[in-house]
């Protein structure tokens, strides 16, 4: 096999850890929502130079509550702040256990595609000397990649 971008083997308790620690976090955040694409476009956003400004004009909101409205929530404004100083650390450190999750698993696809592709070409060419020619039919139909002349009028 000429590629070997990674080995892994996952034994029955890494699995199985993964799995508590993916349903740990599925039910901390079962009151967490979910937007939908429409919905996040129409959003107001708060990005890294935003948050500066969030919190000094929550300092001073807090230094001039009385000038405020009653109907302004400042308290859900800081409660707000606070939740989203807490997620800001943790969504990205599980968005990058998340992205070597996936390189992994596009590591170990590729390798087994490369392996394939070389076990395939092999039962082209020995294929038939073994017997294997219902076993190469299968592979051919099932191999991607592009259609011959021939293969294109057939599908």
């Amino acid at each position: 096999m000429p590629q070997n971008l990674v080995s892994l083997d996952l034994s029955a308790d890494q699995i199985a850890a993964m799995d508590q620690a993916i349903a740990t976090l599925e039910a901390l955040t079962k009151p967490f929502i979910t937007l939908s694409a429409d919905d996040k476009n129409s959003l107001v956003k708060m990005g890294d130079k935003s948050v500066a400004f969030c919190q000094q004009t929550a300092l001073v909101l807090s230094q001039n509550k009385d000038a405020l409205p009653a109907g302004f929530d400042y308290t859900e404004m800081e409660d707000d702040l606070a939740a989203y100083a807490a997620l800001q650390g943790r969504v990205l450190r599980i968005r990058e256990v998340l992205a070597k999750m996936d390189d992994t698993q596009t590591a170990i696809g590729s390798d087994i595609m490369v392996a394939a592709s070389e076990g395939y070409a092999l039962m082209k060419l020995f294929g038939k000397a073994e017997g294997l020619s219902e076993l190469q039919q299968a592979m051919r139909v099932r191999r991607p990649g592009r259609r011959r002349k021939g293969d294109a009028a057939a599908g």
